[in-house]
């Protein structure tokens, strides 16, 4: 038995006051609706309508029963109707989680013009750095860069594919030298981005050749705000995604090397828990955060 379906029989029978009432409204034969009748009875253990070949009628429990089954339905009714809006436009709350860097070098400058796009939408937005469980934490949707994203039952989209460099301040290079190849690259003072994928083995190409290098400094963070904040310092160099640093770079505060090198990239999905009915406000969102970003 299909318990939904038999209630709402239930309750057309009830209001239309027969059986062939109810079938004719309902489009369904009226065998179909004496038989979802029985089962709903024999599924209660009790009679809810007294019927003869002439007429029909409530008894007792069914009439208690109709008015509960009612009063279910129509909130039901009225829930599905309060979602409708939400479906079709923007609206309601957002929670979203995206790295830090990312967003503050990337997407929060453009987010009030997002926002000003649906009045009727409130966003959330955790900047963490952490790997977080969005279905556990309840996040619709969650911006997340990686080398290489697990296996998941969770719907990724890819947005965007940053290059990473080595990079490092004028002063520190003063100092200490430039490094002529990777090799080079343990015995300078290199700050690593502990949370990365590739914090301990920096891997790079130039041509057909690959070497891998690994890395074991003084510093690891778990921030590449703090990473830059480093490299600004003179403190060492490290390796990082181009866009972070593009402005230092520009600005000659810092300086790239290795440049021959081609280092691995970091890519940066969208991932939420279901691509069936994705509701507007996210649908909005992953629209906004693959033009702000770039569909890679």
């Amino acid at each position: 038995m299909d318990r939904f379906t038999a209630l709402g029989v239930f309750r057309t029978v009830v209001e239309m006051g027969s059986f062939a009432g109810a079938a004719r409204r309902l489009r369904l034969s009226p065998a179909a609706v004496s038989k979802n009748i029985g089962e709903l009875e024999a599924h209660l253990g009790v009679r809810l309508l007294n019927r003869t070949t002439r007429r029909m009628s409530l008894t007792e429990a069914g009439s208690r029963y109709y008015e509960q089954v009612a009063r279910v339905l129509d909130d039901l009714a009225e829930a599905d109707n309060a979602l409708g809006p939400l479906q079709h436009a923007p609206g309601g709350l957002l929670r979203v989680t995206a790295p830090m860097t990312l967003t503050l070098t990337c997407l929060s400058s453009r987010i009030a013009g997002f926002l000003s796009l649906y009045p009727d939408l409130s966003l959330d937005l955790s900047l963490d750095d952490r790997r977080v469980d969005i279905v556990k934490e309840g996040y619709d949707l969650a911006i997340r860069g990686s080398d290489s994203l697990e296996d998941s039952s969770l719907i990724a989209r890819k947005l965007m594919t940053m290059r990473n460099v080595v990079c490092g301040a004028p002063s520190y290079f003063e100092r200490h030298g430039v490094p002529a190849t990777p090799k080079d690259l343990p015995r300078h003072s290199c700050v690593q981005f502990s949370l990365s994928g590739h914090a301990n083995e920096w891997t790079f190409r130039a041509g057909d050749r690959v070497v891998r290098v690994p890395i074991d400094g003084r510093y690891k963070v778990t921030s590449s705000l703090a990473v830059r904040d480093a490299l600004l310092a003179g403190f060492g160099l490290s390796l990082i995604p181009w866009p972070y640093i593009r402005a230092d770079v520009e600005g000659g505060r810092l300086r790239t090397v290795l440049d021959d090198w081609a280092a691995v990239e970091t890519s940066v999905y969208a991932v939420y828990p279901s691509r069936r009915h994705l509701d507007a406000k996210t649908r909005a969102f992953l629209d906004f955060v693959g033009d702000a970003l770039g569909d890679g």
